[in-house]
């Protein structure tokens, strides 16, 4: 898992010890809007969506890593590939770290591992990200990694009686 591993977080996948701290992540209101949830999850459900995360990327068009810190094996936070599509050589990609993680330069350092496994192992063309113009924290980490802003989705996310627009990023593999 050398490809996974940066100075101070790693990439890995999801185990059934996960299963405590996606419970406490799937019920966490606060990352609804970046997950489309409109509910809670319960852990029967959760335990069978873990159950089947063995599955080859190829084959479910998505995958959950856990990004945990080297010295401790914690788990700080979840980074996705979504909408995996071989044929086009693309997907999505989506990050969520935990508040107190936040600003440690984590999240940035499982974007670029990300990223990098991306074009190098999976041999994509190109990654976007979905990110509602509100989201400041988000956008700064993309554009850091040369994602550009290539269209807004007017009124896209509905949330806390709102609507909000969603902007589209992408980074091509040149």
């Amino acid at each position: 898992m050398r490809a996974l591993t940066g100075n101070n977080v790693h990439l890995r996948a999801l185990e059934p010890e996960d299963l405590e701290f996606l419970y406490e992540i799937e019920n966490d209101s606060t990352f609804w809007e970046v997950s489309s949830t409109e509910t809670p999850y319960s852990k029967y459900i959760l335990q069978q969506y873990l159950a089947n995360a063995h599955l080859d990327i190829y084959e479910a068009k998505q995958l959950r890593l856990v990004i945990g810190i080297n010295k401790s094996d914690e788990p700080i936070g979840l980074i996705d590939l979504f909408d995996f599509n071989p044929q086009h050589k693309r997907a999505g990609i989506g990050i969520l770290l935990l508040e107190k993680e936040q600003q440690k330069g984590y999240a940035s350092e499982a974007l670029e591992l990300l990223i990098d496994y991306s074009f190098k192992n999976l041999n994509l063309h190109q990654l976007f990200a979905n990110i509602t113009k509100d989201n400041k924290k988000s956008t700064k980490l993309f554009k850091k990694y040369h994602f550009k802003e290539i269209g807004i989705k007017k009124e896209w996310i509905f949330m806390e009686g709102e609507f909000k627009d969603e902007v589209l990023y992408q980074l091509l593999n040149s």
